[in-house]
């Protein structure tokens, strides 16, 4: 059964309201107490932006998993219940509302209000919540029903990562113009006059035709030139690949702790 102590260690933990369909409903918000019995009877659950807003649930069904509180109820069911405002204190009409809601019996107030005359204080309503580690500010908890002893309690620094998105890498292909200059060997012919003298060899090709007469006779001259042509060829493949880089950060907060100071003793002492 679940206590006063285990969801203030919860709160110390900062814990989350889990619904019975495994859905996350929000962080632990504040625990509300009877003031008879001191016995925890709502929990609020931070259902707004950045926790702006706060829904109240039963504590009665719920059961402890870890660092969260599971309810009996689904996420839709809680952030549907009737808007009450946190000032630290729910009326008798509040109550109600939310405990129709939750198709709980509605509490009798003419039993169970009643005034006290301890501290000055009167018309304790049921439904006060507990302050940020449990205490009761102002209200003397000594009683028959208390041991001797005092729970010292204290806020723990839980560090934690998130993964969030900071940029996005795209790979994107274009086309440019480069000049490519290269030197290509070509060739080409040329005329060059070449005299023989007349011999024996060639005496008979000299004497086959007339001996005087006019003709003409045609070289035919040849060069290379330069030929280009493009061709489109794969040179190389280009993907993006992610590297995990380790980063220390010092993070640094304020945490609150509980001191005790003994009264009445001959020396003072303090925890």
């Amino acid at each position: 059964m679940l206590n006063r102590e285990n969801i203030e260690d919860l709160l110390t933990r900062n814990g989350h309201v889990i619904g019975s369909d495994g859905e996350k409903i929000g962080g632990i918000g504040q625990l509300y107490a009877d003031d008879d019995t001191g016995e925890p009877t709502w929990v609020t659950a931070k259902t707004g932006l950045f926790g702006t807003s706060q829904s109240f649930v039963p504590v009665e069904g719920a059961r402890t998993e870890g660092d969260d509180l599971v309810v009996p109820y689904t996420k839709e069911h809680v952030k549907d219940a009737p808007r009450v405002e946190v000032d630290g204190h729910l009326t008798p009409e509040e109550e109600d509302r939310l405990y129709t809601h939750y198709n709980r019996e509605v509490r009798s107030y003419a039993d169970t209000r009643h005034d006290v005359d301890l501290q000055g204080d009167a018309d304790l309503n049921a439904g006060t919540p507990t302050a940020g580690l449990g205490r009761t500010d102002g209200h003397d908890t000594s009683g028959p029903n208390t041991d001797d002893a005092m729970t010292r309690s204290e806020e723990q620094l839980h560090v934690g990562t998130e993964r969030q998105t900071t940029g996005r890498a795209r790979l994107r292909k274009y086309v440019t113009t480069e000049n490519v200059t290269t030197t290509v060997p070509v060739q080409r012919e040329e005329v060059r006059l070449e005299r023989e003298p007349i011999t024996d060899a060639n005496r008979g090709a000299a004497l086959s035709g007339p001996d005087l007469s006019e003709e003409e006779h045609e070289v035919t001259l040849h060069e290379e030139r330069p030929v280009v042509e493009k061709e489109t060829v794969p040179v190389e493949r280009v993907r993006l690949e992610k590297d995990v880089v380790q980063d220390d950060v010092t993070i640094s907060d304020d945490i609150r702790k509980e001191r005790i100071e003994a009264d009445g003793l001959e020396d003072d002492r303090r925890l």
